[in-house]
């Protein structure tokens, strides 16, 4: 199996609310996109209404409550995932591609995929990457414990190289260039810092997530040859 990066989008999302008869579908897709322009602190029932311009009782018909609304926008998000996989391939080439994909969809849609990762879901949409994941590194013969352990270990490698890509944490990951001058930091004190200023004020984000991909695959890999990942 080629480990080359895919190239397919991940699946549109409905980001713009669907004209027409009020739906559940419709709901969620008004809540994706005011998530994805003002964060979910700005999600509320009466805040949804308002953006569809009905009643707010009658988004009860569709969504209970907020708490559901959330769930909802999660799933959502986690269903437009496209996971490409093929079971005889090497596992390593295997989470690969799951880690790509899902990569792509939080790329995509940033602020919601905060909500993936802060949400227990237990729908068919939110246990189905957890399954193939723990599926993977389960062939690959790495025991229970580890195997979760790898799995959240992924997950927050890729969520902090969405933060940093985003823009949310500041540190040594410049959203615009220029915020660190060589000439400013003094090399006496700092001579590291000073000496590679250009590249801490640089960032190729597919190359950083790349490079932390295979750091990853590469570490758990010796630790299931030692013998300590099936037992």
């Amino acid at each position: 199996m080629p480990s080359e990066r895919p190239t397919e989008r991940p699946t549109e999302l409905p980001t713009e609310p669907p004209t027409g008869r009020l739906s559940r579908a419709r709901i969620l897709a008004a809540a994706i996109d005011l998530v994805e322009r003002e964060g979910a602190d700005a999600v509320s029932m009466r805040r949804i209404a308002s953006e569809l311009g009905v009643g707010v009782m009658s988004l009860y018909n569709h969504v209970p409550n907020k708490d559901a609304l959330l769930d909802g926008v999660a799933e959502t998000v986690l269903s437009g995932i496209e996971f490409t996989d093929d079971p005889g391939a090497h596992w390593t080439d295997r989470v690969r591609m799951q880690a790509r994909a899902f990569r792509q969809i939080a790329h995509h849609y940033p602020r919601c995929t905060m909500l993936v990762v802060s949400r227990q879901l237990h729908s068919h949409a939110g246990l189905l990457p957890v399954e193939r994941a723990l599926a993977t590194l389960r062939g690959a013969g790495f025991g229970g414990e580890d195997a979760v352990r790898a799995l959240r270990m992924f997950i927050a490698f890729i969520v902090g190289s969405l933060l940093r890509e985003v823009g949310v944490t500041p540190t040594f990951a410049p959203v615009h260039a220029g915020t660190l001058k060589a000439e400013e930091v003094d090399p006496a004190l700092f001579p590291e810092v000073s000496a590679l200023a250009p590249l801490l004020d640089s960032c190729d984000h597919e190359a950083e997530f790349e490079f932390g991909l295979e750091l990853l695959i590469q570490a758990i890999g010796v630790h299931a040859g030692r013998g300590e990942g099936a037992r």
